[in-house]
């Protein structure tokens, strides 16, 4: 089953605040640029992950190889952990992007984006009980409608990153509160299953969007069972 949840939206709008609410223990973060994380106490709630992998929460670095390591560590030897945030992870494509700016020809994209899809593969593959929360930039196009921030149209057209999730939620600031916008209003790119959120805007909680889908997802096993 497959438990990815991507999360977009501006600098500043809430998106690794949202990692707030999580329970530490069960939750491990792979911070792609190494910022701070915006809430209280986080640096003694996440300590960094040990040499053999078995203990820590917290790993930082922006290779694709790197982060795909650590995706399948929690996986398969962390069965603790019930929820994953790579945050942010439009980096990973940009860094990557800006080693190669000196490189000419056209393989670099190639090469970038075969890494970039691999790494959400991995995302979208994981064990049942276990969530995964990707994190992401936006952009606008000449329309203003937003969309991942990503390079090149090789990545747009050909790995489409919102199409890979069944949720993508959007970060906005209401009202001078953080929320998550559940789906398109024509401008914010957001999508979840019909019914399982209650309302277009809901608060700013990653919890309340595990419950959400848990909540969804086992009624309508219920109603299969019926």
């Amino acid at each position: 089953m497959n438990n990815a949840v991507l999360i977009i939206g501006e600098s500043g709008t809430g998106k690794s605040t949202s990692i707030r609410t999580l329970p530490p223990k069960e939750t491990f973060i792979i911070n792609v640029i190494g910022k701070p994380l915006p809430f209280r106490g986080s640096s003694d709630l996440y300590q960094k992950l040990s040499a053999d992998g078995l203990t820590g929460n917290y790993y930082c670095s922006d290779k694709g190889i790197d982060i795909q390591r650590a995706i399948q560590l929690v996986n398969l030897k962390r069965p603790e952990i019930k929820y994953l945030v790579i945050d942010d992870f439009g980096f990973s494509l940009m860094n990557a992007f800006m080693s190669k700016a000196l490189e000419k020809g056209y393989d670099k994209f190639s090469l970038l984006a075969k890494d970039f899809r691999d790494t959400l593969e991995h995302a979208n593959k994981l064990r049942d009980d276990l969530f995964c929360f990707v994190m992401m930039h936006v952009e606008a196009d000449l329309n203003g409608k937003t969309k991942p921030r990503t390079i090149g149209k090789m990545i747009d057209q050909y790995v489409y990153v919102e199409s890979r999730f069944t949720w993508v939620l959007h970060t906005i600031i209401s009202d001078e509160q953080y929320k998550f916008i559940t789906n398109n209003d024509g401008v914010h790119m957001a999508k979840s299953s019909m019914g399982c959120f209650e309302t277009k805007l809901i608060d700013n909680d990653l919890m309340l969007v595990v419950d959400s889908i848990n909540k969804y997802l086992n009624l309508d096993k219920m109603e299969t069972a019926q």
